[in-house]
């Protein structure tokens, strides 16, 4: 079975993005890593819901415990910084998070600021990902 490439049927505005995100704590992000990747297989992106520069150690706080709570191990190229972030409506349940990097989408594409962990890793729990080179995520949501 081949599996299908995500399509966008509408952006979600600016006003759109802060009422989706209201009660939303972090939204997690599991998708294959390039091929050369083989001890870390899968890229993954963490983006919680603040626009705020975290100290650094309680950035890593929070880092850890995604690892240790999703049997995440070997991550590398780590990337934590405040960036842009779209959201698209598609045919999938829950809006997909888009990490703006380019210059042409952050002015094209309507967006808010987050900060997000960016990494390559390794583990178990992410099948989807790692065997079946398929993108997933997940919502928190604060009580």
């Amino acid at each position: 079975m081949q599996a299908e490439a995500i399509k966008t049927i509408k952006y979600l505005s600016v006003n759109e993005i802060q009422e989706h995100l209201k009660n939303v704590e972090y939204i997690m992000m599991a998708a294959p890593a390039p091929d050369h990747f083989k001890d870390t297989p899968i890229h993954f992106t963490i983006f919680l819901n603040t626009s705020q520069q975290l100290p650094k150690d309680i950035q890593e706080a929070i880092f850890d415990k995604f690892l240790d709570e999703n049997g995440i191990r070997n991550p590398i190229e780590v990337l934590s910084q405040i960036m842009p972030v779209g959201f698209s409506k598609g045919t999938h349940e829950t809006f997909m998070p888009l990490l703006l990097i380019k210059e042409e989408d952050m002015r094209n594409i309507p967006n808010s600021p987050m900060l997000v962990m960016d990494f390559l890793a390794d583990s178990d729990n992410f099948s989807e990902a790692k065997d079946n080179s398929l993108t997933g995520w997940s919502y928190s949501y604060s009580n």
